[in-house]
């Protein structure tokens, strides 16, 4: 057999669901159908990609080398497919392309999105380097991007692009075994963390200089490993390591999120866009007089943007900070934390 792109579609599925029942779901299949092609991707590998336990499917190592190779794959795969839609002229009618780095604020904005625009192509393009969405949504790929940006680590913004702030200060919580001795405590100290090693994805724009900045200033140097945050979730359920997380992030039976004692760690997220979009159902600009591919000068195809001018902007953001409210107040310690520092954040904003 040999492997399609929608074999490696199905393998991120199981990998990011943790179970063969919800990504069946996901994909809109049957669980022993889904079990039966996985069973048959294994054979053609010659090993197991997931060991099935009680709990769950978890990756084995040679299923996380498998899936650090074929998520990009996907990925490049989804964004061939729009962008030659978009050149053939399929993708008429208003449509929104959002990009962004990876956020639990995502699921209910994207449900939110829908909700309001109706019959608008909504899609999504997720990529760990806010640095490179932000050089999309200037070539005119993208119509908005939310990114975080590391506290001490500036994004390079292209000119032109209009920033909205969406939380000036995201402190950022960290993630431990269950059984971490400095998972008892409701703060933890960073001097708790000197003997562990701490993971970090270096591709992730700003997170390791961010972090050797806050050790460095703490006395500390303890081990680092570079790798992808789905490895770093394996490592981190068995005490191999430690590593920085969202506050948003959700429990786990095998893992604990705790806030660092003043929270030395910190983003800001930040939803950008370009001026003056155009109104929905309207051409790009440059479509007129563009070649026989209906692409205009910024490359961006000749289908009408979800965003509505400003006050559609306005929309968006607004749906963006309902949604990541409603994650952060579904998080317990980041609610605790909001609590204590009194954020407006625990008060919904007036209608």
């Amino acid at each position: 057999m040999e492997l399609e792109v929608r074999h490696l579609r199905a393998l991120c599925a199981i990998a990011d669901a943790g179970s063969l029942h919800k990504a069946a779901r996901q994909l809109g299949m049957s669980q022993p159908s889904l079990t039966t092609q996985l069973r048959r991707i294994e054979n053609a590998l010659g090993a197991e990609l997931f060991s099935r336990e009680r709990t769950g499917c978890r990756p084995t190592p040679l299923g996380r080398s498998v899936l650090s190779r074929a998520r990009p794959l996907v990925s490049g795969m989804a964004s061939l497919v729009a962008e030659a839609r978009v050149a053939a002229g399929l993708a008429d009618g208003p449509r929104l392309r959002i990009g962004s780095t990876a956020s639990r604020a995502l699921v209910g904005w994207l449900r939110r999105l829908r909700n309001r625009l109706p019959g608008t192509d909504i899609s999504l393009h997720m990529d760990v380097s806010a640095n490179a969405l932000l050089r999309m949504l200037a070539a005119g790929q993208l119509d908005v991007a939310f990114v975080h940006e590391v506290e001490g680590c500036p994004l390079l913004v292209p000119e032109g692009l209009e920033r909205r702030v969406l939380v000036e200060r995201e402190p950022q919580f960290i993630s431990m075994a269950r059984d971490h001795p400095a998972a008892g405590s409701p703060v933890v100290e960073l001097a708790d963390l000197a003997e562990d090693r701490w993971m970090v994805d270096p591709t992730v724009d700003g997170e390791w200089d961010g972090l050797r900045r806050v050790l460095g200033a703490a006395g500390l140097n303890p081990p680092v490993l570079h790798g992808d945050y789905l490895t770093a979730a394996s490592l981190i359920a068995v005490g191999e390591a430690v590593a920085p997380c969202q506050p948003t992030s959700g429990p786990r039976d095998d893992m604990a999120i705790r806030p660092l004692r003043d929270d030395p760690l910190a983003v800001r997220l930040l939803l950008f866009s370009r001026p003056g979009a155009e109104e929905a159902g309207t051409e790009a600009p440059g479509a007129e007089g563009a070649g026989a591919d209906g692409a205009g000068a910024d490359g961006a195809g000749a289908a009408g943007l979800g965003v509505a001018g400003a006050g559609g902007r306005d929309e968006v953001f607004a749906d963006l900070e309902a949604s990541y409210r409603e994650a952060a107040l579904r998080a317990v310690d980041y609610r605790r934390w909001l609590t204590a520092h009194k954020s407006p954040l625990l008060h919904a904003p007036a209608a």
